[in-house]
């Protein structure tokens, strides 16, 4: 397996958003020992600690005025409360049980670095980086300034604060970044987390540009957590924060390792393109750490791989499906009469391709309804869910037709004015049916697509059959799965363990539409 560089949309690296703290009989006996003594005492300290880093906070904003707090604190709000808070966060981390901090290399100063890109971001704990970094300002979520205390420690370091779900939010975040990183020294160092989520250090997933769009020198960071037993993470799914908090102030001590590489002066092509500026150092500190650099991203809370713009889920709703049907009963001949009746259903010009729960019940011919609740929870928020993405990932992932007819079948269903051309938005939405999430990056793919201005379904399935990236949304992560065996990562395999031919399938529900 290559251990560094771009991986394909299957290539079986691990989940990075899955994280269990696994315990032997003997460790979980020791924990609940030293947990019982250690754990309420390290919080008490801490505790205390955070309060007297929150009467420094607001100390050190009292009296200011709204233009006053937004450029940096002079005065002696740094000169003396900056060092006194640099000493009680030590001090909070010694209580939680980083007694020693690891330390390699040498920070570069603001002069050399405006900013410090960190990875792989593990926990909450990561903020411990902070110490010998001085106290760099940082990028944080709005939504944290209303949290007790962390909101006047995000207001004491001058955080800039950015909405998840405001695109406004983001690209005022994005300007005062700009402005930030290019004012000579005028604001203090920055500190970010490029991948702008927690993993579990397995790999690194893709860097975010933030770090890297005002094209000057950034200087990587590097943590490790050099332990018998990994508590510190805390990921989407599996060990929650409060677990991670338990089992770490359960240890005598946790170590940590912080390494400064190198600063990395961006060339003139990567100044001209964050996102090649980015990958760029993301490969390097992969390679550091010896670790694969990936397309993994967090996109609405859910974990995909990026390939050419577009999203490819990690968990498909597709697979999670014809798993709980196969539990409730349902082989290959009662999977295809469902096929049948959605594609009927989707044809209806009257009834349309929206159905509650019970409707899809009854297509799919269970007999619990509360089954057909949970399918449609897998697709959509709402009550009603569009048959459409089901029966495209349903038919591509049970072998019951080729890439071609499955595609046609799409192409058909989103061409609503039947014109033989599909406009952009239109191959938006044919794009996130086939891929189970909605795609809104595809305007590479349609110009790739496109000819004369118009995107017909010969050119669009030229490009995803032959071409060198979008070619694997066909050859790999939409490969079907044999009802005996268990995909990995998304590639499909027989119970010899070689790949199905969804060829030879049977092509029957196309016949309607042709």
């Amino acid at each position: 397996m290559e251990r560094n560089g771009r991986h394909s949309a299957t290539q079986e690296y691990p989940h990075p958003f899955i994280h269990e703290v696994k315990l032997t009989r003997a460790q979980r006996i020791r924990g609940i020992i030293l947990g019982s003594v250690l754990f309420p005492l390290r919080i008490l300290m801490a505790v205390l600690c955070f309060l007297l880093m929150w009467l420094v906070a607001r100390l050190r904003m009292a009296g200011l005025s709204e233009e006053h707090r937004s450029r940096p604190v002079e005065g002696w709000r740094r000169w003396l409360l900056h060092p006194i808070m640099l000493w009680l966060t030590r001090l909070n981390f010694f209580f939680l049980g980083f007694t020693w901090v690891r330390v390699k290399g040498r920070r570069a100063d603001l002069k050399e670095a405006p900013v410090l890109v960190v990875a792989p971001h593990s926990s909450f704990l990561d903020m411990v980086v902070m110490v010998p970094t001085q106290l760099p300002t940082v990028v944080s979520r709005s939504e944290n300034t209303r949290l007790p205390i962390i909101g006047a420690l995000l207001e004491f370091n001058q955080s800039v604060l950015v909405s998840r779900t405001d695109p406004e939010s983001r690209r005022k975040a994005v300007a005062q970044l700009t402005e930030r990183m290019t004012s000579g020294g005028y604001w203090p160092q920055m500190l970010m987390f490029p991948e702008g989520t927690t993993t579990n250090g397995t790999v690194l997933i893709k860097f975010k540009p933030g770090a890297f769009l005002a094209g000057l020198p950034v200087q990587p960071v590097l943590l490790r957590y050099p332990n018998k037993l990994d508590t510190v993470r805390w990921t989407y799914k599996g060990t929650s924060w409060t677990e991670a908090l338990w089992h770490t102030a359960s240890q005598f001590y946790t170590n940590i390792t912080i390494e400064f590489l190198p600063v990395y002066s961006p060339s003139q092509e990567e100044k001209n393109d964050p996102n090649l500026y980015a990958d760029n150092v993301q490969k390097l500190m992969a390679k550091a750490l010896d670790l694969p650099s990936t397309d993994y991203v967090m996109e609405g809370r859910v974990p995909v791989n990026k390939l050419g713009g577009l999203s490819l889920p990690l968990e498909s709703p597709a697979r999670k499906t014809l798993k709980l049907l196969r539990r409730n009963g349902l082989g290959a001949h009662e999977v295809e009469a469902a096929l049948d009746r959605m594609i009927d259903r989707c044809q209806s010009g009257a009834q349309g391709s929206k159905v509650s729960a019970e409707e899809l019940s009854s297509i799919l011919g269970l007999t619990d309804t509360q089954t057909a609740v949970t399918i449609c929870d897998f697709y959509s928020k709402d009550e009603i869910v569009d048959l459409r993405p089901i029966y495209l990932t349903f038919a591509a992932l049970s072998g019951c037709v080729s890439f071609k007819s499955l595609l046609h079948t799409a192409f058909t269903l989103f061409d609503a004015e039947d014109r033989g051309s599909l406009s952009a938005e239109e191959l938006s939405d044919l794009m996130g049916a086939l891929l189970d999430f909605p795609q809104r990056h595809t305007a590479e793919l349609y110009t790739q697509a496109s000819s004369g201005g118009r995107l017909t379904e010969e050119n669009l399935l030229r490009v995803l059959t032959t071409h060198p990236t979008y070619q694997r949304v066909a050859s790999e992560y939409m490969q079907p799965e044999e009802a005996g065996s268990q995909p990995a990562n998304g590639k499909a395999v027989n119970n010899n363990g070689s790949k199905h031919n969804s060829n030879n399938g049977s092509l029957h529900h196309n016949k309607k539409l042709e």
